[in-house]
């Protein structure tokens, strides 16, 4: 495990202290959460999609079978708690994982919750229910299940085709939702049945998403909101604007950027902002399908002209950090140590080495100074994205290549992905976990939903399948090290950093935890409340709180 995971789980530690300091008493009910939204959710379905603009405003809908305890900060397996299992159990040979599940739990449309919706759910992923879904990015991650057998309504086991020790780590992510038999895939997309806290008032594509409490959800006392609000704003200054003014409770998380956190500690000065790691890294994704960069050459000249340091350098050291492919120590488990990382394309040496061997290689390919290549950078419409592209085009005029810009919005961008319809692309990748078998397998092996470049290397993908039935931990990670840094090497999906981002709550919004290594988990909100009482009170202590955390953490930024 990473070096600093003991510091990480002190940290988590202090953070569910403070969240439960109060008696519960305290924990008041009703009021509206209402939150900004980043940009119009592609779908409602969250088995069909990629993006945390659909997790974040539908996870309060649904329920899994386990849950990482959304008041850890790092999901780890040691956080995973019952959801609707009750209890758990492996066979021997760990190829047969059994859940006892909740009774007297129902759907948002009164139907009773089973075990065959667990199955039905497993058959959508494998491609084997009666319709199918539309997209299936999470396929990958359960390739391992050979099938699942529910032997009566309240018990069920999946049988894998061998040990797999990070399944329970992918079920309990928010990507895994239980969905039910008896709503069909199409319906999910725009009006989504679940069992959890809240359920759909209203799902208006590019104005707003509008939850209200379930009243007859299975965890009594849940929620404690009687609704929340997610209002899509096409412009990130407004919405800050409007959230400084106080007519949002929350921004929406991780997307608050250095100069627009200074606008809000101007004029919201009571606002708590918390800046963490979030499991995502800014890379680039060449297309090797098609010309031009279906010739390595080029490719490989592209990975040794980004000057990793000078992203750092202008982004801050409190929001970017150089890694692999697995999130880097500081916050992961799982990542590169820094001697393994130099040695990757592009990483160590000398940057005008690096670039003067890159345009070597471009000249080798009938390209110079006369003669550049002219080459198209498609991203997503989201500052996320953006904030990288400028230093980007003008990394790769360094070496021979002219790029301009296209942003594309956001219902469009994974079926671009999807389809290879372009030549580079500046992308940012999630991770739903933090757990080399997510990682590996969705992004990297041949033929996944979610692997847009087109890299297949079947020798690569056999230690993907050795790492993950491996149960020394050490023994483990020393495999991954070295599936990493070959990745690195044939640049399958080139990082340029990691990601680390800030969220802002008004001062009378408790009980929210942002994770450290998922932008896919903590959004059940079921535990979120929002505190009464005179504004003097809810600032003093929220600083109180927030003060502790940062000692604890380390990460957070600071109140004015």
């Amino acid at each position: 495990m990473g070096p600093n995971r003991t510091t990480i789980a002190a940290a988590a530690i202090v953070a569910t202290l403070v969240a439960s300091a109060a008696p519960a008493s305290a924990q008041a009910s009703g009021g509206v959460l209402k939150v900004y939204h980043r940009d119009s959710p592609p779908s409602a379905s969250i088995l069909e999609e990629a993006t945390n603009s659909t997790v974040v405003p539908f996870m309060p809908l649904f329920n899994n079978l386990v849950v990482f305890d959304p008041q850890v900060a790092q999901n780890s397996d040691r956080s995973i708690i019952p959801d609707l299992a009750t209890s758990w159990r492996w066979n021997g040979e760990k190829t047969e994982l059994t859940f006892k599940l909740r009774e007297g739990v129902t759907w948002h449309d009164g139907v009773p919750f089973t075990a065959r919706d667990v199955v039905c759910t497993f058959d959508l992923l494998a491609g084997r229910g009666r319709e199918k879904l539309r997209r299936n990015p999470r396929g990958e991650w359960y390739r391992n299940v050979d099938f699942v057998d529910a032997p009566d309504a309240h018990e069920v086991t999946l049988y894998l085709t061998r040990p797999q020790p990070s399944l329970l780590s992918m079920l309990a992510s928010g990507f895994s939702p239980i969905y039910p038999c008896h709503v069909s895939p199409s319906q999910m997309r725009n009006r989504p049945i679940g069992t959890g806290p809240f359920k759909l008032a209203s799902f208006r594509e590019f104005q707003s998403v509008k939850l209200v409490r379930n009243p007859g959800y299975w965890k009594k006392g849940r929620p404690y909101l009687d609704g929340i609000e997610f209002t899509v704003s096409n412009s990130p200054s407004t919405a800050i604007l409007s959230f400084s003014a106080g007519r949002f409770d929350m921004t929406f998380p991780w997307e608050v950027t250095a100069e627009e956190l200074k606008i809000i500690r101007q004029r919201a000065p009571n606002a708590m902002c918390e800046t963490t790691a979030m499991n995502l890294n800014i890379n680039l994704l060449i297309n090797r399908t098609t010309a031009p960069f279906d010739n390595a050459d080029l490719r490989r000249a592209v990975m040794l002209a980004i000057d990793r340091e000078a992203f750092v350098a202008a982004l801050g050291r409190d929001v970017a950090e150089i890694g692999g492919t697995m999130q880097p120590p500081r916050d992961g488990n799982w990542g590169l140590p820094a001697d393994d990382l130099a040695m990757a394309p592009g990483y160590g040496g000398d940057v005008a080495q690096n670039r003067a061997q890159a345009r070597a290689l471009m000249e080798a390919l009938g390209y110079g100074p006369d003669k550049r290549l002219d080459l198209k950078v498609i991203t997503r419409g989201i500052g996320t994205y953006t904030e990288a592209a400028p230093a980007l085009l003008s990394q790769l005029r360094e070496i021979h290549i002219d790029a301009q810009l296209e942003i594309v919005e956001t219902s469009r961008w994974f079926a671009r992905l999807s389809r290879k319809d372009y030549a580079v692309a500046l992308n940012a990748t999630g991770n739903g976990i933090d757990d080399p078998d997510q990682t590996l397998y969705e992004n990297f092996a041949c033929g996944s939903a979610r692997n847009y470049t087109g890299f297949c290397n079947r020798e690569l993908e056999s230690m993907f399948d050795a790492q993950s039935t491996e149960t020394d931990l050490q023994k483990r990670q020393q495999l991954v090290h070295e599936i990493d840094g070959r990745l690195l090497a044939d640049g399958a999906r080139p990082p340029i950093y990691w990601k680390r981002g800030t969220t802002c709550l008004q001062p009378n919004v408790k009980g929210y935890v942002s994770m450290v290594n998922s932008v896919y988990n903590g959004f059940r909100f079921e535990d979120v409340w929002l505190e009464r009482g005179s504004p003097r009170k809810v600032q003093g202590a929220a600083q109180s709180g927030f003060a502790m955390r940062a000692e604890a953490a380390g990460n957070a930024v600071a109140p004015p």
